[in-house]
């Protein structure tokens, strides 16, 4: 897993979608489902793109395959906002000086 692969994976808004509702809670294929208009066999294509890219993990229960956000996608997503979280402050600055001074 690359964080190309976690960007590439999460630019689909299907998959975003589906991303999202795994960070809610455990959940299996046909729970994801429910409300969208994508197959089983999309779902299940979309589910391994997330996995490819370490996004989702799957834990076998019996006859169902539930899915989980894996700790180790989020860790990819926050490292590479981290590079870029050092600008914000000096901006956030910038900004205000910028509407105080247009403010007088």
């Amino acid at each position: 897993m690359n964080e190309n692969d976690v960007f590439k994976a999460l630019a689909d808004p299907t998959r975003r979608l589906i991303f999202d509702r795994l960070a809610q809670g455990i959940m299996h294929a046909s729970a994801l489902r429910e409300g969208m208009t994508i197959s089983q066999s999309a779902m299940s294509q979309h589910l391994a793109v997330l996995r490819q890219a370490g996004l989702v993990r799957e834990e076998r229960q019996g006859r169902f395959v539930h899915y989980q956000v894996s700790p180790d996608g989020i860790g990819a997503i926050a490292g590479w906002l981290d590079k870029y979280r050092a600008y914000w402050p000096a901006r956030v600055d910038a900004l205000k000086t910028l509407l105080k001074d247009m403010d007088q």
